[in-house]
């Protein structure tokens, strides 16, 4: 179909590269959400894992989520911390904070995503860019 000048654009958008990552679907309530991210709602339980490798804190962070789960808790904080800074001097780029990297892709892997709901940033009080919020659903 050529475009005319004057013509209207079609009623459909046309799919944007960005696709599903430039807002995600928002699965808890937007009520709890917005207080969530205002840091109004208080941690039942904290997980740090600062100095950790990724081999110790994948099974830690499994146990805390699904032990907490257990226990019916429904807010929990996890600190990864926002990682090292160091100078880089070689051709390849190292990614640092590889917990805070990670963390988010565990939680949203088996067997993690069937008892959460959702994760989300910290709010300042609660670690800001160093934590996650991991709301987690109720058993039924």
């Amino acid at each position: 179909m050529a475009f005319k000048i004057g013509a209207k654009a079609p009623s459909k958008p046309a799919a944007t590269h960005m696709g599903s990552a430039a807002k995600p679907q928002l699965t808890m309530d937007a009520k709890s959400f917005g207080k969530l991210t205002r840091g109004k709602l208080q941690p039942e339980a904290r997980l740090d894992l600062h100095g950790m490798t990724m081999s110790e804190a994948h099974p830690m962070l499994q146990k805390f989520i699904l032990g907490s789960a257990q226990l019916q808790r429904r807010l929990v904080l996890v600190i990864t911390g926002k990682g090292k800074s160091k100078p880089n001097h070689g051709p390849i780029p190292e990614r640092h904070g590889v917990l805070r990297h990670n963390v988010p892709l565990w939680l949203r892997q088996a067997p993690l995503s069937s008892v959460i709901l959702e994760v989300t940033s910290a709010h300042q009080r609660h670690g800001g860019g160093g934590a996650f919020y991991v709301y987690l659903r109720r058993k039924r």
